[in-house]
């Protein structure tokens, strides 16, 4: 069985307005020097199989299919071999 991690994460450039009202808070709340915040998406999935090389294939296809929107945003999938969720 295997374990991913999914961090999805918007790309350079792309506007992200719940960063920004973040940062904005962060700043009320007395943390001017905070500079840029991003909010990005963190997705846990549990896979039963063997073979990493077909796990990562499929979690790359479920990233590129459903759990990201390509055109707006990256993703970097972490994988580990464990015994049950």
């Amino acid at each position: 069985m295997f374990k991913a991690n999914i961090y999805v994460t918007l790309k350079p450039g792309v506007l992200d307005p719940q960063g920004e009202a973040v940062k904005n808070s962060l700043h009320v709340l007395d943390y001017p020097y905070v500079d840029e915040v991003r909010i990005g998406k963190y997705i846990q999935v549990w896979l039963q199989g063997e073979d990493r090389e077909k796990a990562r294939r499929e979690l790359e296809e479920m990233s590129d299919k459903l759990l990201a929107n390509p055109v707006i945003e990256d993703y970097r999938v972490e994988i580990a071999e464990v015994d049950e969720p």
